[in-house]
């Protein structure tokens, strides 16, 4: 049977869920948690994604996402596969670490209470799950967005987004205040309806929204055969703008793309823009080696990864030499 269609397009929303192969933990430790949070930010930076909310459990981990590029398959690509083989390396395993396909849910985003109902519903889950103790806050689960909604923001992720959150829970600034609300909104929440009726619709169904967003999702997947394969879009859309990445730091360096095949491989110039455009985008190294004229995919991957892990300027007894 073949598998359902993931919908994508500019602004969607999801909630997505994804559990460890085996129904097993996906966490070992507090590092694999900070290493998984760690790969997201990467994950936000390379593809624009805005993170509503987020919980991590111990075998499985929810995510709300909008995803202002269309780029839901390559960007959950990267997570999931960047993760585990950070994973697998750090405790010396191999084989999967996530089971079958991760759930997406998408998500009405136009306002009426429908993005609030399911950032509570993650935010919740450590409640729905016994890992609370009674008179216990919501705020001591350490591995939710919960507490980064509580943080002023400077402390708070650059890609945790909660601005239409809390508007859709009628709060209107993020100030001490607001967040003292939000906080007592979802205290209340807990008590009345950690497993009401209203949670059916986030685990059974595959969107939700109003009847007229079903239709407009319907509608958009129903002239999928005569639209171009959604792999060329999501290609074509990270070529886009690694283009412009390219073109900026040629600007910045007064080079053409002649320079670009004149000066050696390992040029740290050169190096420099292949790492922005791996930090920045999905391409491949292979993509990215063609482009900058960077030698074979391997013997590129080679160049990024020492360039990656060089010293960093700023850091105690780092010399740092002038660029050539």
């Amino acid at each position: 049977m073949p598998r359902k269609l993931r919908v994508e397009y500019p602004g969607a929303i999801y909630h997505l869920l994804s559990r460890g192969n085996r129904k097993e933990n996906i966490f070992r430790s507090d590092v694999d948690r900070q290493d998984f949070l760690k790969t997201l930010a990467e994950t936000c930076l390379k593809t624009g994604w805005q993170v509503h909310a987020y919980c991590l459990m111990g075998n499985h981990f929810h995510l709300v996402v909008e995803t202002p590029n269309a780029d839901l398959v390559a960007g959950m690509r990267w997570l999931l596969s960047t993760f585990t083989i950070r994973l697998n390396h750090r405790h010396k395993l191999t084989g999967h670490v996530f089971g079958g396909r991760y759930k997406a849910l998408i998500v009405d985003g136009s306002g009426n209470g429908y993005l609030k109902s399911v950032c509570d519903y993650v935010h919740l889950n450590p409640v729905r799950a016994g890992l609370l103790a009674p008179g216990e806050r919501l705020l001591a689960y350490p591995w939710s967005s919960f507490g980064g909604y509580l943080c002023t923001p400077a402390h708070r992720p650059g890609w945790l987004r909660v601005d239409r959150v809390l508007g859709e829970h009628g709060i209107s600034e993020d100030s001490v205040a607001g967040r003292l609300e939000f906080e007592q909104r979802l205290e209340a929440r807990r008590e009345s309806e950690a497993n009401g009726p209203e949670w059916q619709a986030i685990r059974r169904s595959w969107c939700l929204g109003s009847p007229a967003f079903r239709q407009e999702l319907l509608d958009r997947m129903g002239p999928k055969l005569a639209e171009p394969p959604a792999d060329t879009m999501r290609r074509e859309s990270a070529i886009d703008k690694a283009e412009r990445i390219v073109v900026e730091e040629l600007g910045v360096l007064g080079w053409t793309d002649l320079d670009l095949q004149t000066n050696r491989k390992s040029d740290p110039r050169k190096m420099a823009i292949a790492a922005r455009l791996r930090r920045e985008t999905t391409l491949s190294v292979r993509v990215i080696a063609a482009r900058l004229s960077l030698g074979s995919p391997k013997s590129a991957n080679a160049l990024l990864h020492k360039w990656l892990r060089r010293p960093v300027a700023g850091e105690p007894g780092v010399v740092v030499a002038p660029k050539p």
